[in-house]
Formats: structure tokens, C-alpha cells, sequence
């Protein structure tokens, strides 16, 4: 297979050799791999790129440097008419070329950026994310702040961690109890500030936070899930402690928040996620004691919300308001949930409206109540993300597991963070 490719890759580096440059070929080299994750760089490296490039690795990102600064492209008219030296990839024209880009990993779209003018000007618009869109194409990053740790985001395909940037909030925000969600290229986490409730967004785009606008009704405790460039957060508590049941969609795009119907109970703790098209909200309390079982289901074309009775009951036998949300994740709209009090995931059958065995947890999921453990959809996996003691201290270590690979297959270690902490404060998952 491996030889196939390589030959695959050299019959492309002969046809291209006349007509394209080598910052051409490795674009539409690395298009490749994107399409075939199973293509390998050195293979690459070796029929491509040798005779006019080598690699320098920095910051675990490709830079690519001339070896003969004495070669000049060549300059002249593509099959369009559109000038060689006002292309993003001399001889493709501009439409083939932002579909090349649009293909490559995110992880690069930084290096890609240093290029030129033109390059960095592309990158920081934005576009590039909403071609990938129309595209569909999806790289999910894991968004993650523990208590050793400020936020920080890992990339499960490149295996690379990135430190995001200081949130520039005051000390409460910083001390404070904090929720989070990303919803297209943002990274948004809620929390209180001592003017009040506050909201700071993480934007892939401009690598930086920025205030984000608040919501109609500023709250927290609430339930929320996103679905590309929206996210609905149902529920919370006000500012007086009052427990609500009115939702709130946010669009990305537009960075605006729209009232929603209410929904027919008032519940606080919850917790809510997308499936098949719909949002749902279940578990969580309606009073200061009162825990819930039913679920909620909101219909975004009707505008309507559905009751659906014992969606969510209540296996605990502790004090349901020192307990986490219900963790939750959607893998190919299937939900499973992780149970705290028999560390075990749980999937629900939609048409019995039943839970069932389907693993045991990794982790302790009762020592805590089910704080400080993240539990998440990354695509077609689920995610566990939990600290553990090491030979250097407390780390916290990524879990994955595929359920449609069947309970044979154990839990794999995605990643371990060293000197992070133990305990997961905030997570959130980035698909785009």
C-alpha cells in the first residue's frame, strides 16, 4: 500500500513538475494527505519536495525555507487569464487555490499566515473556516482549562497542545466557577465578573479573547449545546438565585443572542446537546430541591418545545444538588452519558426511552459527584478527560473510545498532560 502511494506520488510530482512551482506542489501535496490521512510525509518529502525545499521543524509546525535563494519563479498568464504574480498559488487559479487551502489542516493555517500579505490577509478574514464548511470538512480540537492550567487547546490528529492566550478578565472571573461552549470558530465561557455575570470569547480567527455580548437574560447553572454556528443554552439562575426556564440561541456569525419560547419547566443544573436536529435539554433541579427526571425537546422549525416523561431518572441516592450536570455526549446522534454513582456509559434508546450498559468509565466518576471530569463527543469518538496521579504529580490524561467499534475495544489513550492539575474545570470541543 505504502508503495502504491509513494509511486501515486511520483507519477503527481512529474506531472506537476513543469507547470508548478514547488510552493504549488506542496499545497496540492498536502491536499492529499488531507483527503488520505494514511499518505505518508516522508514519502512526500522524498518524490516532492527535495530537489527545492527541507524542513525545519519549530514550535511543531512545518516551515518550509528555499534551498537555493537563487531560483526565481517563473512569472506568466495561468489557462484564466489571471496573472501569475497575483495568484495565491502561481499557475491555479484563485478558486482552486482556496479549495487547496481550504483542505489543509488548520493546525497550519498559522505558518501559512507568515507567508505573505496576501496569506495573512486570507487567514484573518475567516473565509477559509467557511469554505471548510461548505466543503465538510471538520477537524475537532479539544478546548480544555484544568486547575494547574490555563486554557488550552490539543489537536487529537497532529497530537499537539497550544496555550491559548491570558483571558484579560479581572480576579473574580479568573477565581470564579466558569461554563463553556464553542460554537463555529468561537470559544465562549461564562462566568461572573464583580460588575456581574460576564462572557469572553476565544476567536480561532483573530487568536484572541474579546468580550462577547450578553445574553437577554445573563444566567448561569443553565444547560447548553451547540450545532455549528449556533448554540442554545436553556434554563440557569438569574442573578437573584431565581431558577429559569426561558432559552437563548446564539448565532457566531452575527454574535447575537435570540430569545427563545420558554420551556415548559424552570430547571437548573442540566445539561443540553443536539441530536438529530433538535436540542434537548435534560436532568437538573426546578427548585433549590426539587430534582427532575423528563426531558425537553426543542424543535427549531416549529419553535415549539416536547415534554418527554422519565427521559433522565434519577439513580442517585446523595443530595442530587451537590451533584454535576448529567455528562453527556452525542456520537452519530446517539446518546450516551456518563453515570456518576456506578462509573458507567450508558446509551439511550430513543424509541423505548430507556438507558443500557455499554462500558465501564476509565475514571472515577463518583469520588467528585462527577465534577471535575469532562465527558465529550470529538467526532466519532467519545472523549474522557480526567486527572490521575503520576510520577510527576497530578496530570490529566485524554481518553478515547469509539462505540461503534463495539465494547471490545478498550479505551486509548489520546494524551497525558503533565503538571495540569487533576481536576477539569472546563471543556469544550471545536469542530470546523
Amino acid at each position: 500500500m505504502v508503495a502504491a502511494e509513494a509511486c501515486l506520488l511520483s507519477q503527481f510530482s512529474r506531472s506537476a513538475e513543469k507547470n508548478c512551482d514547488p510552493f504549488q506542489r506542496y499545497i496540492l501535496a498536502y491536499m492529499l494527505l488531507a483527503k488520505d490521512g494514511s499518505l505518508m510525509l516522508k514519502e512526500v518529502k522524498k518524490n516532492i519536495f527535495e530537489q527545492n525545499f527541507y524542513f525545519t521543524p519549530m514550535l511543531d509546525c512545518i516551515i518550509l525555507k528555499k534551498k537555493n535563494t537563487d531560483v526565481k519563479s517563473q512569472q506568466g498568464d495561468n489557462q484564466n487569464g489571471q496573472k501569475s504574480n497575483d495568484c495565491l498559488l502561481p499557475g491555479l487559479h484563485d478558486d482552486i487555490a482556496l479549495d487547496c487551502l481550504a483542505r489543509t489542516s488548520r493546525s497550519d493555517y498559522s505558518s501559512l499566515a507568515c507567508l505573505n500579505k496576501r496569506f495573512n490577509l486570507l487567514i484573518g478574514s475567516g473565509y477559509l473556516y467557511k469554505l471548510r464548511r461548505e466543503l465538510g470538512i471538520i477537524e475537532h480540537w479539544v478546548y480544555v482549562a484544568c486547575s494547574l492550567m490555563p486554557w488550552e487547546a490539543f489537536d487529537p490528529f497532529g497530537q499537539r497542545w497550544m496555550r491559548l492566550p491570558r483571558v484579560p478578565c479581572d480576579d473574580c472571573f479568573s477565581l470564579a466557577d466558569k461554563e463553556s461552549l464553542a460554537a463555529g470558530t468561537q470559544l465562549l465561557v461564562f462566568g461572573r465578573e464583580l460588575s456581574g455575570f460576564a462572557i469572553w470569547m476565544y476567536s480561532l480567527v483573530t487568536r484572541d479573547w474579546s468580550r462577547c455580548p450578553p445574553m437577554n437574560l445573563p444566567r448561569c447553572l443553565f444547560g447548553s449545546g451547540s450545532f455549528g454556528e449556533i448554540a442554545i443554552v436553556a434554563g440557569g439562575v438569574d442573578n437573584n438565585g431565581r431558577v429559569l426556564k426561558c432559552a437563548e440561541l446564539y448565532n457566531s456569525e452575527f454574535g447575537t443572542w435570540e430569545t427563545l419560547p420558554d420551556m415548559n419547566l424552570p430547571r437548573k443544573l442540566c445539561s443540553g446537546f443536539f441530536m438529530d436536529g433538535r436540542f434537548y435539554v435534560i436532568g437538573g433541579m426546578s427548585s433549590h430541591t426539587d430534582s427532575l427526571t423528563c426531558g425537553e425537546e426543542y424543535n427549531l422549525e416549529t419553535r415549539t418545545w416536547r415534554r418527554i416523561p422519565d427521559m433522565y431518572p434519577s439513580h442517585s441516592t446523595g443530595n442530587r444538588a451537590t451533584q454535576s450536570p448529567p455528562l453527556v455526549a452525542v456520537v452519530n446522534n446517539q446518546l450516551y452519558v456518563a453515570d456518576q454513582s456506578t462509573n458507567e456509559v450508558k446509551k439511550y434508546d430513543k424509541s423505548n426511552n430507556t438507558w443500557s450498559f455499554v462500558k465501564t468509565l476509565p475514571v472515577r466518576a463518583d469520588s467528585h459527584n462527577g465534577w471535575g471530569l469532562a465527558f465529550k463527543a470529538c467526532g466519532s469518538k467519545l472523549l474522557v478527560i480526567g486527572g490521575q496521579r503520576g510520577p510527576q504529580g497530578e496530570v490529566v490524561v485524554l481518553r478515547s473510545w469509539c462505540p461503534e467499534g463495539g465494547n471490545n475495544n478498550g479505551w486509548g489513550v489520546l494524551s497525558v498532560r503533565e503538571r495540569a492539575g487533576g481536576f477539569v474545570h472546563n471543556c469544550a470541543i471545536m469542530g470546523c
